[in-house]
């Protein structure tokens, strides 16, 4: 049996843990690591080798993301010297997180995000909380939303259900954009969470692939990795965002993730089908301000070279 001397030096350890775990859940925020991914999928030309560089959930706010952490990131992420830069949406922060912060105005946020630089250009897509960010484009059921507007404003090109070809050395590769797929809001804002999640996407895969016009391999971004799901093979590499991954993670074990498939596309590099898919940690928070076991990252994704993972 326990004493009481016994049970109180058991009381006080853990509460110096939980103490300690708590610090660090909220220093965590402000980490900034760089993963790397190396990799070839089936098909990709032989010998042709592309860096990518992957931006995640900005989620923009005081004093978590602000515009100096912005522009830090901006640095990071110039200083690996991708061929390309992507960035998977949720540029601004959501409802219940502004409430403990400040919201940001569009050019607090965007101007740090023209300085990245690229030689093959800097693209992007929207995330669910960017399309919620704006109540008229709610209402009328119609964007694009402000958020876009902002990141075109600065130069950065957003595709939407789109596609661009690329070359380099020769050889051409399509970055693909995806329509979000949680856009609006469900219409009967009774629900409550359960059952099949009711949002409504803008997503169109078909469309998107309807825009590569040649054979050279296909990258997609797509914010949320649900849709990976039923991603053609067409398409070598998917890259999302939007889980944070997990964002609090005990052991890798993530109690809550925001998708319809559970924990199956939480975070790293998923392969099902010889298909390939890399979801991002992202960079901010949703929720609460606190990370454990998901620290912040600017993802590197090197294609065409012998594969390998690495922080």
């Amino acid at each position: 049996m326990l004493t009481r001397r016994q049970l109180l030096k058991g009381f006080i350890a853990a509460s110096a843990v939980g103490a300690t775990m708590g610090g660090y859940a909220l220093a965590e925020p402000f980490r900034l690591a760089v993963t790397r991914y190396r990799l070839t999928p089936p098909g990709w030309p032989k010998g042709f080798k592309f860096k990518l560089a992957v931006v995640a959930d900005l989620h923009a706010c005081e004093p978590w993301m602000n515009t100096a952490r912005i522009a830090q990131i901006v640095r990071r992420t110039n200083a690996v010297s991708p061929d390309a830069i992507l960035l998977l949406g949720d540029y601004v922060v959501g409802y219940r997180l502004s409430r403990l912060g400040r919201k940001m105005r569009p050019q607090d946020w965007s101007t740090p995000l023209s300085q990245l630089s690229a030689p093959h250009g800097v693209y992007g897509v929207l995330g669910n909380h960017d399309w919620w960010d704006d109540h008229t484009v709610q209402d009328t059921r119609k964007g694009p939303p402000r958020v876009q507007r902002a990141l075109q404003d600065v130069g950065i090109s957003m595709l939407e259900n789109d596609a661009v070809r690329l070359e380099k050395d020769g050889q051409g590769v399509w970055i693909t954009g995806l329509g979000d797929q949680w856009a609006f809001w469900p219409r009967d804002r009774r629900w409550r969470g359960r059952g099949k999640i009711p949002y409504e996407g803008v997503d169109d895969v078909q469309a998107m692939l309807g825009k590569v016009t040649t054979q050279d391999p296909v990258i997609t971004m797509a914010h949320e990795p649900d849709a990976f799901a039923t991603m053609p093979d067409r398409v070598a590499l998917t890259l999302s965002g939007h889980t944070h991954g997990g964002q609090v993670r005990f052991f890798g074990y993530a109690p809550i993730v925001p998708s319809r498939y559970g924990r199956r596309y939480t975070y790293g590099h998923i392969v099902e089908d010889n298909r390939h898919l890399i979801v991002s940690g992202g960079l901010g928070c949703s929720g609460l301000p606190v990370r454990f076991g998901s620290p912040p990252e600017i993802v590197v994704v090197e294609l065409g070279y012998q594969e390998g993972h690495g922080a």
